[in-house]
């Protein structure tokens, strides 16, 4: 699991998709099983939830969630440094 694919899940839920993998069934309930606010509510709420958190709270979640589902890849801080300053438009 990938904290990419945990975003993708999150984005979708805040969008309202209809449609989920059993991939991203397994992180929103993981996600429900961490969130007590949104252990029983439905997608819509959840995408509610998601809207209305600020930055710093999301990282921290999408954190949690990838801890909760143990050992989510992460690419060494490096690569993604170098990464990221190749994806700028110069």
């Amino acid at each position: 699991m990938t904290e990419m694919a945990i975003v993708n899940t999150f984005t979708k839920l805040i969008f309202g998709d209809d449609v989920y993998s059993a991939r991203e069934k397994s992180i929103i309930d993981a996600f429900q099983a961490m969130e007590v606010t949104v252990s029983r509510g439905d997608r819509r709420e959840m995408g509610e939830y998601l809207r209305n958190l600020g930055v710093r709270e999301m990282i921290q979640l999408v954190s949690g969630v990838c801890q909760y589902l143990s050992g989510c890849a992460r690419p060494p801080r490096a690569s993604r440094v170098k990464s990221l300053h190749l994806s700028r438009p110069v």
